[in-house]
């Protein structure tokens, strides 16, 4: 989630680099504005007391009057248009340190000149123009200052006598406006390095705060953040679909009760008793969830992190740890076994050319070699096992790839085309899995589906869906109801039902599937077909695995 920047404005055309924040800046034309206000009524208010005009050397009355009275109608109107921001904040801004320049150098002429002193109010004007407006604009509006205090000087020199003097007071006074505006530049400077470097911090922690979303929520563990009274602050898709497939649609989860009521009373039970951070529930429809509770501080305020894993997941791990080392022992006797076997295999068939073997010993020799290729068959499926490398999975699109698919596999199993049907529920199903593993699984069901499927005039139909969130491929026969008991232990390793089998098919597929986070399954459709169904991960679910 990215922050929220406020939005700024450029008000110099010559510094575009100077930015300022808008409502920042039109509270300070609102203030500057209540300073002109009081500085004009000021002067109105000088007109019409009973203060001598007399004491101001060679002032003029009547520019005294109009500027005066103009002074602080234009202060007023520009007032309105501040408040209402009737127009852009800049045309403002300029027009305001302009007319300033305008007014306050006429009521310095109409008092005497640069000796009333009227004239260092200017000094307030030009360093409010680097403040409203900044960079080289700054240094603009200085520029004018003294020119409108010089020109304002030549001409009451000229058109009557003043002290030598006031030229030099006139050069100091254009000095004192370009130092203010050349400060206001080197603050307006600093200020774009500050705004930018701020810019650049800012990036960066919506950047590290947009990675740890999305590394939250892609963990394959479940994450819930909440307050002690049990206010839910952050909490990833995996844990609300780990405890209940209902409260993951909902999107008004405030409170963990929302989520389960069970890991609420778990929660209130640590909080409690802080010893008791570990707790196992089972949610509706669910496998058991290991639940850790534990505190999680912070400078401001305390939080409390709860860890959710799925004991499926658990249970999973450790069962292909005890299958890593049963794979390398099961690897070792096979290689022993396969030598000896060799050695019977070549022995029968030698035997059976012999000329002087009857009927029955041709049939004896023939039971030797039919069994010694089942024996070799299942050692190759136990290297293989033995053998199984990290998956290398892919991007792939299901539809285009199963398409391409099932030709490859119906002209290398040398079967009918007719003998299957793809059937796509669903376009653009994106999954993320290794190809040769993919295969190799569709590979034995569709075997599987020929040998056992009863399909010889109905078609196997392989379904392309999106199921429960992920896409999924159907692999739907013909073959009778298996008995509750039977596909209960079709995914066992060496359980088959089947004189040639060896029951290494189905388990292989299965371990091959959990591999790539996939999920393979049995059950039998509405309509009494039997069905394997393989959950792929999606392009945009896929989890990282802790």
């Amino acid at each position: 989630m990215a922050l929220n920047q406020p939005e700024t404005i450029s008000p110099c055309p010559f510094s575009k680099g100077y930015r300022i924040p808008v409502e920042q800046a039109w509270s300070l034309l609102k203030v500057f504005f209540i300073y002109r206000f009081i500085i004009s009524s000021l002067f109105v208010i000088l007109l019409y007391s009973n203060f001598d005009l007399s004491l101001l050397k060679n002032h003029d009355t009547r520019l005294f009057f109009f500027s005066s009275q103009s002074y602080l109608s234009f202060s007023i109107l520009s007032g309105i248009f501040t408040f209402k921001r009737l127009f852009g904040y800049t045309s403002q801004a300029q027009v305001a340190i302009f007319s300033d320049i305008i007014f306050i150098t006429l009521l310095m002429h109409a008092s005497g000149g640069i000796n009333s002193g009227i004239g260092i109010l200017l000094v307030i004007s030009i360093a409010s123009s680097g403040l409203l407006i900044g960079g080289h604009c700054a240094l603009l509006f200085a520029a004018l200052a003294s020119l409108a205090i010089i020109t304002q000087q030549i001409y009451t020199h000229q058109s009557s006598s003043v002290d030598v003097t006031s030229f030099t007071y006139a050069g100091m006074l254009g000095a004192a406006f370009f130092t203010i505006a050349f400060l206001s530049f080197i603050l307006a400077k600093r200020s774009e390095e500050s705004e930018v470097l701020a810019s650049q911090h800012q990036q960066t922690i919506s950047n590290l705060e947009e990675l740890n979303q999305y590394i939250i929520q892609h963990l394959q563990s479940g994450i819930i953040i909440c307050s002690t009274d049990q206010q839910i602050k952050m909490c990833n898709e995996a844990s609300l679909s780990t405890l209940c497939s209902e409260a993951y649609e909902s999107e008004n989860l405030k409170k963990l009760s929302d989520v389960s009521p069970q890991l609420s009373h778990h929660f209130q039970q640590w909080v409690e008793d802080n010893n008791q951070n570990v707790a196992l529930i089972t949610p509706p429809k669910q496998s058991q969830v290991h639940c850790r509770f534990s505190l999680l501080k912070t400078r401001l305020e305390t939080f409390h992190m709860i860890i959710l894993e799925d004991i499926s997941l658990y249970n999973q791990r450790l069962q292909q740890n005890k299958l890593a080392s049963l794979g390398c022992l099961t690897a070792s006797i096979a290689h022993e076994i396969r030598n000896p076997l060799g050695a019977i295999s070549h022995a029968g068939q030698l035997l059976s050319e012999a000329p002087e073997l009857t009927t029955q010993d041709h049939r004896l020799t023939e039971i030797i070699q039919s069994h010694c290729q089942r024996v070799n068959k299942i050692i190759e499926d136990i290297l293989q096992l033995s053998r199984r490398e990290p998956s290398k999975r892919k991007r792939i699109e299901l539809n285009q790839w199963v398409k391409a698919y099932l030709q490859i596999f119906i002209q290398t199993s040398d079967c009918d085309l007719t003998r299957f049907k793809i059937k796509s529920k669903t376009d653009n199903l994106w999954v993320h899995v290794d190809i040769g593993h993919l295969k190799q699984i569709l590979d034995n069901l569709c075997f599987n589906a020929l040998k056992y499927g009863n399909s010889s005039h109905k078609s196997i139909i392989l379904e392309l869906d999106n199921s429960e969130n992920s896409p999924c491929i159907r692999v739907i026969d013909n073959a009778a109801e298996i008995p509750p008991e039977i596909a209960n232990r079709l995914f066992e390793p060496f359980f088959t039902t089947s004189p040639t089998g060896t029951g290494l098919g189905l388990y292989i597929s299965k371990e091959l599937a959990e591999l790539n986070q996939a999920k393979l399954s049995y059950a039998m459709t509405d309509n009494n077909k039997s069905c394997f169904t393989l959950y792929l991960p999606s392009v945009d679910n896929s989890k990282i695995e802790i």
